[in-house]
């Protein structure tokens, strides 16, 4: 089974730019989008309902409140056996969380026979950090998540945006950057809490060197110079590590500032 994230940065936007041929030359079974800016009665049909040489794919949608922002939608070829859209639907007491990372249309969980997805899009914390309390609150209510649904005992992915670079060799230039949203200690320190407790960064299985990186400013020369930082991933539980396959970044793919990442495991869904 493959599951595949990416932040599109606009699906409209996407689709302009060459979504379509992409999506039909990927093997994904789960194809995860994150920062899609729009609801489902705003695009196309084929974003409703792409088709695929493996078969046609049913969209899952969970969009802001607020038009034209954040929101993710999860496509699945074959049908789940549920799909809760936030945090209060996958089981969080209203007291666990803030109700707006739900307004925000943040998280989107499909549990399929053997496998629970998770697509996340994490806020950002911003240039000034206004935000990083909401950020750690959001990371907080996110493990409080991961640790329920664990214990179905089934696969549980969690993949998406997180907007953190866990470690210096996931940002081309870490000195310059430890000050600013994305790499603070915060930030990080939620990442190493999780791989703590047992949880695997997939993608640290196959690839320890940096260069590797899912986001790259706009600014002209920088994705070409791969001034990069790695802020999309795939963690699974640890008691799934054993069925991992491979995970791979594909930074020639354009269409957004973030690039895919795919993640490959031995399993039915």
């Amino acid at each position: 089974m493959e599951i595949i994230s990416w932040n599109v940065n606009g699906i409209r936007a996407a689709e302009r730019n060459g979504f379509q041929a992409w999506f039909e030359s990927v093997q994904g079974d789960i194809v995860c989008l994150q920062e899609v800016k729009a609801v489902k009665e705003q695009v196309s049909s084929y974003l409703l309902t792409p088709s695929h040489p493996k078969g046609v794919f049913k969209s899952h949608w969970f969009s802001a409140k607020k038009p034209g922002y954040s929101g993710v939608v999860t496509y699945a070829l074959i049908a789940p056996l549920e799909v809760r859209r936030g945090f209060l639907e996958a089981g969080l007491h209203q007291s666990e969380f803030d109700q707006t990372f739900d307004d925000e249309g943040r998280v989107l969980v499909t549990e399929f026979e053997r496998t629970i997805v998770i697509n996340a899009y994490f806020p950002n914390s911003q240039r000034d950090h206004a935000r990083l309390d909401y950020k750690v609150r959001f990371c907080n209510a996110m493990l409080k998540l991961m640790q329920r649904l664990e214990k179905k005992n089934k696969a549980v992915v969690l993949c998406g945006d997180l907007n953190i670079a866990h470690r210096e060799l996931d940002l081309k230039n870490p000195k310059t950057n430890i000050d600013n949203a994305g790499f603070l200690p915060e930030e990080r320190a939620w990442l190493d809490r999780v791989e703590k407790m047992g949880w695997v960064d997939t993608f640290r299985i196959f690839e320890k060197s940096g260069g590797h990186y899912t986001w790259w400013s706009y600014r002209p020369g920088v994705r070409e110079k791969n001034i990069g930082w790695r802020l999309d991933y795939h963690w699974v539980d640890p008691g799934s590590r054993e069925l991992i396959e491979k995970c791979w970044i594909t930074p020639e793919i354009k269409g957004s500032d973030h690039c895919p990442v795919h993640l490959k495991i031995t399993d039915a869904i």
